[in-house]
Order: structure tokens, then sequence, then C-alpha cells
């Protein structure tokens, strides 16, 4: 009876409502149920609260936190990855790279790694697989824009001239690179035209991408990335296709392919939200919540799954 109600209560991690984010508490079990416990408003009085692990993809563990190991047991059993980080969410804490402790199940889906493994060992194939990705990106980029009223409200409009040369030129960029490298700096170019134009938009001048920064835009940046990347490891997870096989961020960085499934829905949301939420100077747990909101919505992890999917079919029919 214990496993039939188990399995009634699972949720597809494409369709999973929750990331969630913890600081200054401790994560623990309490009557069959993952918690976390910390004092309220600055009191002694201690208040648990319940995480939804059946609806929950990641969760990112901030400044003060700690962890059972009968708490990890039943995240793990639920397909929850767990991922330790800095206040507010970034840093992850594993130096440079992108890692997330990831349930230790041995039954993952086979056939999406030997579908991807057909094509990543021939350059010519996974350079197209490359191509294709940044294709689904700019794709999500406009459907994004053009229904998202917010953005729309801020004179972010795919049709203006500005983005839509940007786009042009990248896809053309793109289609004639001969290595990933011509992709990477194409990739780059169009990065910097699309900071320049929403940053004009919503009003913040003389905006200069550095990941140390402590401007707001930047540390948005930074925030919202993370959660992104926190979804595209869910998503390569349940597919059971190992971080290291990227077809853009390198063959031997840790975690590249992460980046790649990332970059799928990061300029769609990440980017915009980011600039549009520094304007109105709003704290980082508003933006956070306005950037899982924007995810939700237009269902990114459905995207990031839907991409990954079409790129084992058209890799792996490859000639």
């Amino acid at each position: 009876m214990d496993l039939i109600r188990s399995k009634a209560k699972e949720i597809l991690h494409s369709n999973r409502g929750n990331l969630e984010y913890l600081e200054h508490c401790r994560v623990l079990v309490k009557d069959g149920r993952v918690l976390y416990l910390r004092a309220k408003d600055d009191t002694n009085v201690e208040c648990y609260w319940n995480i939804p692990i059946a609806n929950t993809t990641v969760v990112l563990m901030g400044s003060g936190t700690s962890i059972t190991q009968a708490a990890v047991r039943m995240l793990a059993d639920a397909g929850v990855l767990i991922g330790f980080c800095g206040t507010g969410g970034t840093p992850l804490i594993v130096g440079s790279d992108v890692e997330f402790l990831t349930p230790q199940s041995e039954y993952r889906p086979t056939e999406y790694i030997q579908g991807w493994l057909k094509f990543w060992f021939d350059d010519a194939k996974r350079l197209k697989i490359a191509k294709y990705f940044q294709e689904a990106r700019i794709q999500f980029i406009r459907s994004v824009w053009e229904k998202e009223k917010v953005y729309i409200e801020h004179g972010l409009d795919v049709a203006d001239r500005e983005p839509q040369q940007s786009f042009e030129k990248y896809l053309l960029s793109s289609q004639s690179a001969n290595e990933v490298m011509h992709l990477l700096t194409a990739e780059g170019r169009l990065t910097k035209e699309l900071y320049k134009y929403v940053a004009n938009n919503v009003g913040i001048q003389e905006f200069c991408r550095d990941t140390t920064s402590l401007d707001k835009p930047n540390q948005f940046l930074n925030h919202g990335n993370y959660l992104a990347y926190g979804l595209a490891a869910t998503c390569l997870w349940c597919l059971g296709i190992p971080h290291g096989f990227a077809v853009m961020h390198g063959k031997t960085r840790r975690g590249a392919l992460v980046f790649d499934v990332a970059d799928l829905i990061k300029d769609a949301v990440v980017l915009p939200q980011a600039f549009i939420s520094a304007s109105y100077d709003v704290s980082e747990k508003e933006f956070r919540e306005s950037c899982l909101e924007r995810f939700l919505k237009h269902k990114v992890l459905d995207r990031m799954f839907e991409v990954v999917k079409d790129a084992v079919m058209i890799g792996a029919s490859l000639k």
C-alpha cells in the first residue's frame, strides 16, 4: 500500500512547481515529512515549515544551513537535487563549477544517453546539435518576449530593429560556423547586445557585465542564472545524461552541459527580469519570486526537456 500511495503522489519533474532556497535553518525529517526549522522573527521560538518534496525540483541551501542524513535520503527518494550556495543563491559552493548533489539511483533512463552518444563523439554532428540549441534559444526568446506583458510594458519588443538585427546576425553566424569557438564568439556578441538593449529600455545606464560586481543588475543576473542551472541539472539528471557531454561549453569542463541547457532559457527570462527588478531596486527575495513566477508561467523546465529530447532524436538520425 505504501508503494501505491507513493506512486500516486509522484509528479513529473517537468511539471513540478517548486525550487526552494533556504538560509539560516536546519532541514530534517519530522513525522514522515521533510521540514526546515528556524527561529521566527528573530525570537527564540522555533517554527517548522514543510518542504513539498513531491513537487520540488531543486533545494538550494544558503548560508547557515544544515541537513540531516534522513532528510537527504527522503529528498533523494523524491528525486530532488540539492545544491549548497552562498547568500542569495550565489555562488554555488563547488569552486567555479556547476555541480549538484543528485540522487544516486542507477535506474535512470538509458535511451537518452545512448542517443546522445551516437552523435557526441563526432565533431561535425556535435556542432550541428550546438547550432540546433542556438536556434531553439532564439525561438524561445521571441516566444517569451512576445507574450510577457511586463516586458512589453518596459519597452522590450522583439519586433524592434535592435533585437531583430541581433537575432538575424547571430543565426547567420551560427549557420556558417565551422567550429564551436565561432559559435561561442557569436554568442558573446549577442548577449552583449541584449544586455545593452534591455538596460537602455529600463533606464540602467552604462551597464558592464561583471560576475563579481555588487551592483543590482549583476547580482540578479548571477542569482537568476544559478536558478536556471538548477533546473538544467534536474532535466539532465531525469534524462540520465551526464553533465560532461556538452555541445557548446567544452568537452572537458565540469558541468558544461548544464550551462548549455540553461542557456536555452536564460536570455528569455532571467536577463530581462534581472534588469527590470534592478530598475525598481527590489530585494533579492522579490527578484527570486519574480524569476520563479516567470519560470512557471513560461514552462521553462518543459522547454528544456523538449529541446534536449529533440536533440537526441536529431543527433541520432544524423549521417
